[in-house]
């Protein structure tokens, strides 16, 4: 929009028309300006500096407490179980490990129940007769109504629909003397057989039948009945029925996998010494930037040279003086000295971890933290850190809720935020109609100071004419 604001003298009057318009809007509009300058400046820090401790405790809280689905990059199993041949064993342990060296002999490993049905002509499509399907497993019966119209497919989809309740899948094989529908199972184990009852003719599977594979008509398990694992652990016997084993060796559980009967793996448990002190570092180094994004909005600088406009040497930072930023503080270091879960280790300066006297910040001492371990801690830091029973009382659980408040939706830093965009919000709209006011008055003193030119023109024309008569008067009475 052009400026209504006439920038050259006044014919008439030969005032400075457009500089005595822009003092005189400028006088009204200082105050104002400056109060929404300034308020709009504050506004702004303050949403930046709550966004800069929204980022640090975010990151400190998907730390302590992984979102679904994420693994946690904080691992406190005092003891870590290994083993020798991880294509025929896996190993993991929990803070009731014992150190020491196991071997362990597998001879079989459990195995699941696969049956079949009689074969049918016509593949997949196979018409099966209306009537009842049962699927018994472990003493756990699943009952199915078979429609007119089935179909071997049309029955596996019905069976596959409740495979996460049941553990019982459905597929269609075809082998040389037709198509058959096979019943396999997740559950193994001595005694896991599957077992039907059907009025369907070829579709009833009794314990102890075996599949003739050579006969059409012929319906029963597959191979050889399901079996449990069979092991040694330093020369003792061990049944399993599942081939993950994990009430056998105090605190480790086993995997055994594919290809491991008759073969002997070696699991040797230490104290996890590296993956507890990477842990707790990273505990500490996640703890000390959350305080340091809260100095970096709290800390006001000092300068030896005045501000040109203020005059003065200290420049308050965006959160200075804000009540916020002390309670997280407050709210976190609580939570560090407070004892939570029972145990040897009741404080982290047993582990080795202090807090600094001037920061606050914390400090791992690799001395300290070994003489921990040494001291036969390691299986109790677990316990510290995730607590027992519901792990409320753990250390991580408790930073959670320290921080939850402030974090989650609708919380305190979404609320504040609310506040400061509406604030925001307020001061465009003020900066709007300021505008517009100073427009609206420009117009209004331009067009009051041009009439007023206009009319001095016209007085200072009338002036020279009745001064130009009068000279005429003059000069006639002197000829």
């Amino acid at each position: 929009m052009a400026s209504p604001i006439t920038p050259a003298t006044g014919l008439g009057s030969g005032l400075a028309i457009g500089e005595i318009v822009t003092a005189l809007v400028n006088s009204d509009k200082t105050a104002k300006q400056t109060q929404i300058t300034t308020q709009t400046k504050l506004v702004t820090t303050k949403l930046s500096g709550i966004g800069t401790l929204q980022s640090a405790m975010a990151a400190f809280q998907a730390l302590v407490n992984p979102p679904s689905g994420t693994t946690s990059k904080l691992q406190f199993t005092g003891y870590a179980a290994k083993s020798s041949d991880e294509t025929k064993m896996t190993v993991s342990s929990d803070n009731t490990a014992v150190p020491g060296t196991y071997s362990i002999k597998v001879d079989k490993t459990a195995t699941s129940s696969s049956v079949a049905t009689a074969a049918f002509a016509g593949g997949a499509t196979s018409a099966i007769p209306s009537g009842d399907l049962t699927l018994t497993q472990n003493g756990i019966s699943k009952a199915y109504t078979i429609p007119e119209g089935a179909t071997l497919a049309s029955v596996a989809a019905q069976i596959n629909k409740d495979t996460k309740t049941t553990n019982i899948s459905a597929n269609i094989i075809t082998d040389d003397k037709g198509t058959r529908l096979v019943f396999g199972s997740t559950v193994t184990g001595a005694d896991s057989e599957i077992t039907t009852n059907s009025s369907i003719a070829g579709f009833t599977i009794g314990k102890t039948d075996k599949l003739d594979a050579n006969s059409a008509s012929s319906a029963g398990y597959i191979g050889s009945p399901p079996i449990s694992a069979s092991l040694t652990i330093n020369g003792l016997q061990v049944t399993s029925k599942s081939n993950t084993v994990d009430k056998t060796l105090g605190g480790v559980t086993m995997k055994l996998l594919p290809g491991s009967d008759n073969t002997t793996t070696t699991v040797t448990v230490s104290t996890n010494t590296d993956n507890l002190k990477a842990s707790l570092q990273a505990f500490v180094d996640s703890y000390n930037a959350v305080l340091s994004a809260v100095t970096t909005v709290t800390k006001a600088s000092v300068s030896d040279t005045p501000d040109k406009t203020t005059g003065a040497t200290v420049t308050p930072a965006s959160l200075t003086g804000d009540a916020m930023p002390r309670a997280i503080i407050s709210a976190l270091r609580k939570e560090l000295v407070t004892t939570g879960a029972p145990g040897q280790l009741s404080v982290l300066s047993q582990l080795g971890i202090t807090t600094g006297q001037s920061d606050g910040k914390l400090t791992l001492d690799d001395k300290k933290f070994t003489a921990a371990m040494d001291a036969g801690l390691a299986g109790d830091v677990q316990q510290l850190f995730t607590g027992t029973g519901d792990g409320k009382n753990g250390l991580l659980a408790r930073m959670n809720a320290a921080v939850t408040p402030y974090t989650q939706t609708g919380g305190i830093f979404d609320t504040r935020k609310t506040s400061l965009n509406k604030q925001q919000s307020n001061l465009q709209d003020q900066q709007a109609a300021l505008d517009l006011r100073v427009t609206t008055l420009t117009a209004t003193l331009t067009a009051k100071y041009n009439a007023m030119d206009l009319l001095v023109g016209q007085l200072k024309a009338s002036a020279t004419n009745i001064t130009s008569f009068f000279d005429s008067l003059n000069a006639q009475k002197n000829a």
